[in-house]
């Protein structure tokens, strides 16, 4: 063995060998077994006090049950909602595509006009249709009340109507105004 490798091995064994020094607790250490050591006595003598003790065990107890409800309360809560919005988007992704925009309001009512006066009886110059929103406005005269049931009932049943406020009345009557 050269020089220079019994040199590499001393100081290698050296490494090894851990000092006296660090094996010696510190001062930091002391004071930080006195601090946990204080600190559990303080807890002792609070939780076993002879006159207080069993009230404030009890509380404690009392406390640390209602931490945990909270805990698995917040926990399923959470869970819920994860689950939900998880089951959510992955039914938009299973039925992307399938349904058709929402028309605009001047569609809406060029559809609604196309399938209300593709009847010959419907009256087409006394009956006015407008459109607010998907909100479909009837106006008008009509020869009996079933044909105003009956129109309306077809135009609800148009896709992209919200809804319809019928304002159809009979020959003579007066006009019915917003609801």
């Amino acid at each position: 063995m050269t020089k220079n490798e019994w040199m590499k091995s001393v100081r290698d064994a050296r490494k090894r060998v851990p000092s006296r020094e660090a094996d010696r607790p510190g001062p930091r250490r002391f004071l930080a077994i006195g601090a946990l050591g204080a600190a559990a006595g303080a807890v002792a003598a609070f939780l076993f006090d002879p006159q207080r003790g069993a009230a404030r065990r009890a509380q404690v107890v009392g406390r640390a049950g209602a931490l945990w409800r909270d805990a698995t309360a917040s926990i399923e809560r959470g869970t819920r909602y994860v689950g939900s919005t998880v089951e959510g988007k992955a039914q938009a992704l299973k039925h992307a595509g399938e349904h058709e925009p929402m028309p605009n309001d001047a569609s809406l009512a060029m559809k609604v006009e196309s399938e209300l006066f593709r009847d010959p009886e419907i009256p087409k110059g006394d009956i006015n249709i407008n459109v607010e929103q998907g909100v479909v406005v009837l106006r008008g005269q009509v020869a009996d009340t079933g044909m105003s049931d009956r129109l309306e009932k077809t135009a609800r049943a148009i896709p992209g109507v919200w809804e319809v406020e019928n304002l159809l009345h009979l020959p003579g009557e007066p006009a019915p105004t917003h609801r």
